[in-house]
């Protein structure tokens, strides 16, 4: 990855990260024996360093969102070998409970609230990082991280966005998760259809697929933050990342030029027909996005994660997956490169002290081997360690959008302190269904970031 990449979002997420948090938290969780001997998380197998660890431990309870494959297999892979390699000598066992995407952060958000939050949990960083590490839900793990050398397995970028306030208290796992076109390469060479790399030849190439009987762009908008991806790359496109930042830190709006030009930009290609009838009433939870994609739609923008879901979903269209990044705004002064994303899918922090951290850092370390790695990478993923590559074919595509990238701008939905970042979801699906004006959306976004900034200023 450019170190430029690294530097830029080292710089952003030092920006997004001073936000107030929720508030109400519980003592973290800690071990029945806090001194006991605890294994290297930075050794390939970690249980060779541990003969004589406590045998007093208890459950260390892990909730994610692994629902589905090839999720599944990757992240049961930490589970499996710290329970079968190292609760023998710890007394700790791992249990890992999953829950589907959307309904899992509600899920937190509720046990949070009630003081019951897990012993090791997932998450998407930005905002509500800081929130958790505020309200004492997030432990700092700099420390083990330096301990066990931890740095250098992952990326400085991946751990620049778990980072708050120069301590580290999340790992990144998984995936460097970043928002492209995916088509099907043999459904378009049939079709004579091109990559376009302006808005304009995108727009071109909409058209004619309206006219051959088909759906440009397979959207599944029922949980908001999908639709989001449109009005975030418009945004960039138009007026660059500092539109959001410069929000964020009050020296500017979410009212202006480049939020309107979204608006109005997606409600003209909804009256055009380029998104699915009915489309903020479908799942992506429940893959309407890539089942439209599968029986025909033209393309379809969204995370680098649905590589690896249809590489397990739909082997034979994986075949002939491609993706491209989002096109050009001609005449935007703008840089035309900059791409929304992550690096890292997702990210895990700990609301536990003392040997149970440790045992539960040593457990989701087992996510930067090198066999671990390669698991992932064959699943369709590209894990935020130095150490990767993939020659899976739709990551070549992806990478070429990575390596060009001079900028990264973090989901806005991860960025915004969450009361905004709701905001803007639901604000932002009415672009969809025409239920508001461009410049009422706009406003919107506006009034919750002046609420939040009055509040926490």
């Amino acid at each position: 990855m450019k170190k430029k990449l690294a530097l830029l979002l080292a710089a952003m997420m030092l920006l997004s990260l001073t936000l107030a948090g929720c508030g109400g938290g519980k003592t973290p969780n800690t071990g029945n024996n806090p001194g006991g001997e605890t294994s290297d998380p930075g050794d390939n197998n970690p249980s060779d360093s541990n003969p004589g660890g406590s045998s007093n431990g208890g459950t260390i309870t892990f909730w994610n969102i692994a629902t589905d494959e090839p999720d599944k297999t990757v992240f049961s892979y930490a589970v499996d070998q710290y329970n079968t390699n190292d609760a023998p000598n710890s007394g700790f066992t791992i249990e890992q409970v999953s829950t589907v995407n959307d309904q899992y952060k509600s899920k937190l958000a509720v046990a949070m609230g009630a003081g019951e939050c897990p012993d090791v949990y997932t998450h998407w960083t930005g905002g509500s990082l800081a929130e958790y590490v505020k309200s004492g839900y997030a432990q700092d793990l700099t420390e083990l991280v330096d301990k066990y050398g931890l740095r250098d397995r992952y990326t400085e970028a991946s751990l620049a966005q778990g980072t708050v306030d120069g301590k580290i208290y999340a790992l990144p796992t998984k995936n460097n998760s970043i928002a492209a076109f995916f088509y099907d390469k043999a459904m378009w060479a049939e079709k004579g259809y091109e990559i376009p790399t302006t808005i304009a030849e995108l727009e071109a190439l909409c058209d004619k697929m309206v006219a051959d009987g088909i759906v440009p762009f397979a959207l599944a908008n029922q949980p908001q933050w999908t639709g989001s991806m449109y009005y975030m790359y418009l945004v960039t496109r138009h007026g660059g990342p500092d539109i959001v930042t410069n929000a964020y830190d009050g020296s500017g709006s979410l009212v202006n030029d480049s939020t309107i030009y979204a608006g109005q930009k997606i409600q003209e290609w909804v009256n055009k027909g380029y998104f699915p009838a009915g489309v903020n009433s479908l799942s992506p939870d429940n893959g309407d996005d890539r089942a439209l994609l599968y029986q025909g739609a033209g393309m379809m923008l969204q995370g680098s994660w649905q590589v690896g879901s249809i590489k397990s979903e739909n082997p034979e269209f994986y075949e002939n997956l491609g993706c491209f990044a989002f096109p050009a705004l001609e005449g935007s002064s703008a840089d035309q490169t900059a791409i929304v994303g992550t690096l890292g899918d997702v990210f895990i922090s700990f609301n536990c002290t003392g040997e149970k951290l440790e045992e539960a850092v040593k457990m989701v370390s087992y996510y930067s081997t090198d066999e671990w790695m390669k698991l992932d990478i064959e699943s369709g993923n590209l894990p935020p360690l130095k150490a990767a590559t993939s020659e899976e074919p739709a990551w070549q595509d992806l990478l070429v959008i990575l390596n060009d990238a001079s900028a990264v701008q973090l989901w806005w939905d991860q960025y915004l302190p969450a009361a905004v970042a709701d905001v803007h979801k639901s604000a932002s699906q009415k672009c969809f269904d025409a239920s508001a004006t461009p410049e009422a959306i706009a406003q919107e976004q506006q009034d919750a970031m002046d609420e939040y900034l009055a509040q926490n200023g």
